[in-house]
């Protein structure tokens, strides 16, 4: 048996406005269809990004979460900040270096620099 990667689906209070915050972020939009309990985006690499609905949002750090690439580091990091989301931390193993960010509900993601 083969599998692939469907969707990624992150857990929401309000998916109206996170999955619009991610189409903005990510320069997609929002599938039609859209519901208060889901809504899909088509990120412009391809990835489809769920959001589901959940009255409680789960306490701590995420057990997944979404991995960004950008050819201008810090020109994006300042967009997305003033887009609304919060710096967690910057960091560099082994001379690869990314930062943790949160988006306006406390997700977590990372955005590094396109490497060769």
């Amino acid at each position: 048996m083969t599998m692939s990667v469907d969707v990624v689906t992150i857990d929401a209070t309000d998916v109206a406005a996170l999955s619009a915050w991610w189409a903005e972020q990510t320069g997609s939009r929002v599938r039609p269809g859209a519901t208060t309990s889901f809504a899909m985006i088509d990120d412009a690499s391809g990835v489809r990004i769920g959001f589901r609905y959940v009255a409680d949002p789960t306490p701590g750090k995420n057990r997944a979460h979404l991995d960004l690439v950008t050819d201008d580091y810090e020109a994006e990091s300042a967009r997305l900040q003033a887009a609304g989301a919060t710096l967690v931390g910057r960091y560099v193993v082994d001379h690869y270096a990314w930062s943790t960010f949160t988006d306006p509900e406390g997700n977590e993601f990372c955005l590094s620099a396109r490497r060769d």
